[in-house]
């Protein structure tokens, strides 16, 4: 701390490893967290409960610390009811994208997030925040988009931890979203989040439990200095 410029060094701490069961509940959060589609309970969540959220999802790392996100908060069913509209049009164009026995399994799937959960949340992108030169994304522009979802995963980690359930919503056209929130054509989104209290999580990804997916074994996706050839996963 003596090597640092003069006036920072009050701003340093220390940096050693958390306790252990500090530890397993990050752990716990990440290992736990799920996707969830169609188990929300429709009780309110309280605010103070949804500021603790927000303020972990700002508080996620940022490129050239821009902090690009916006979240818009959707509460009102009938808001809502517009959303799900758009989405059940992108929905059924993504069903007849698969054919035969996946068609048929992709339409087995629950995704009524939308409608159930009490609140959703819209989180956005700001690409011209921070100017048109922001430190550390002059070579990738997509960076600023990196750093939004940083604040989904943030938020999605307290969620698990506080025992409130997250759903991400991907299936719509950017544009109708856009129209219904009046969001302007600069900003990006990057997630609508469905968010609720849930009384049952699946003890693995749903789409695992479902049969669409399996995990990919880790020691599949590593490399060791370089890429390396490897099977079609």
């Amino acid at each position: 701390m003596a090597d640092a410029p003069s006036g920072l060094s009050e701003h340093l701490v220390a940096a050693g490893a958390f306790s252990e069961g500090e530890r397993n509940a990050v752990y716990r959060a990440i290992e736990t967290r799920r996707d969830v589609r169609d188990q929300f309970r429709p009780d309110p969540l309280p605010d103070a409960l949804v500021r603790r959220l927000l303020e972990a999802a700002h508080a996620a790392p940022s490129v050239g610390f821009m902090q690009p996100w916006n979240f818009i908060l959707i509460r009102q069913a009938e808001t809502r009811e517009r959303v799900w509209r758009a989405f059940h049009q992108a929905n059924e164009e993504a069903c007849r994208m698969f054919e035969g026995d996946r068609r048929a399994q992709y339409q087995r799937l629950k995704l009524e997030g939308i409608r159930k959960a009490p609140l959703s949340i819209c989180i956005t992108c700001d690409t011209t925040r921070g100017g048109p030169v922001v430190l550390g994304r002059t070579h990738n522009p997509a960076t600023d988009v990196y750093s939004t979802v940083c604040a989904v995963q943030n938020l999605w980690l307290a969620a698990r931890a506080e025992g409130v359930g997250v759903g991400w919503v991907s299936i719509f056209h950017e544009d109708a979203i856009k129209a219904i929130l009046g969001i302007p054509e600069h900003v990006k989104i990057v997630a609508w989040l469905c968010v609720g209290y849930v009384d049952e999580l699946y003890d693995m990804p749903e789409l695992a439990v479902k049969g669409w997916r399996e995990r990919l074994p880790l020691d599949k996706l590593v490399f060791e200095e370089g890429w390396q050839d490897c099977e079609e996963m």
